[in-house]
């Protein structure tokens, strides 16, 4: 995982560089904005890069709404019978090559990111003093140490909700907007699939949609308030392409199944 953490470390260090030189470090509202900006646009050097993968994404999503005639004929003809069911579906799209699960493959190449992301922030701790650890992943000596101090609204980006004060608050709303975009881009993009009449497509939606958001839930509390704020960018930046792909592809409604 080192090339990943080195990675991530070296696309943070370069938009960081590049927002201290536009806007010459500039530090209000207790926020270290070059930091905050480079974790933004780290959000975009990813989306841009999995951009070709969103838009099979996406229209994959249409071919399987084009097929629910189809399925639901399946439906009628293996009524009662989901086993038998299941597999009839699966062979359609098989037929058509469509694959249900397109839809999860951004993300899950964006856990890697994550993780790496994740696991940089949590080394990025002021009582690291060690010229050695400090300079891990390509980190200067002065970088680490302004990074490590770098804030958000009063709160340090390497911290997490466990520390307490402002920096609890911070990470509070961060986890709440996480948790709610993280729901929404799920479900807007379990929506865009069409219905379905696979139990077994069904039961990962469902999973998707309310596990996944569940999940952050939970385990928010311990990402340092960097990750917080990449994933709720992230997130925002999804609404919003999604938005977009929309409006250039409208889905196409399927036709009402006869009386």
């Amino acid at each position: 995982m080192s090339i990943f953490y080195s990675g991530i470390s070296a696309l943070l260090i370069f938009w960081h560089s590049v927002w201290d030189a536009l806007l010459g470090a500039p530090e209000f509202l207790s926020t270290d904005w070059s930091w905050v900006l480079g974790i933004v646009f780290l959000v975009v050097t990813v989306r841009v890069a999995l951009l070709p993968l969103y838009v099979r994404q996406y229209r994959s999503q249409l071919a399987m709404q084009r097929l629910q005639p189809e399925i639901r004929e399946l439906q009628q003809k293996h009524k009662g019978d989901a086993m038998t069911l299941g597999a009839a579906v699966s062979a359609l799209y098989k037929r058509e090559g469509v694959s249900p699960y397109a839809s999860f493959v951004p993300l899950l190449l964006q856990i890697p990111v994550f993780l790496a992301l994740f696991h940089v922030l949590r080394h990025l701790r002021p009582e690291i003093t060690d010229p050695a650890t400090q300079t891990l992943y390509g980190w200067t000596a002065t970088q680490f140490h302004d990074a490590s101090h770098a804030l958000l609204l009063g709160a340090p980006l390497a911290s997490s909700f466990s520390s307490g004060g402002v920096t609890m608050i911070v990470a509070a709303v961060l986890i709440a907007a996480m948790v709610k975009t993280t729901f929404l881009t799920t479900r807007l993009s379990m929506a865009n699939s069409g219905p379905t009449g696979d139990p077994t497509q069904l039961l990962i939606r469902r999973l998707m949609t309310y596990g996944i958001p569940l999940s952050l839930l939970v385990s928010g509390v311990i990402f340092p308030v960097g990750v917080l704020l990449y994933w709720t960018t992230q997130n925002v930046f999804a609404l919003g392409q999604q938005a977009w792909l929309i409006r250039r592809h409208p889905p196409v409604k399927a036709p009402a199944p006869a009386d």
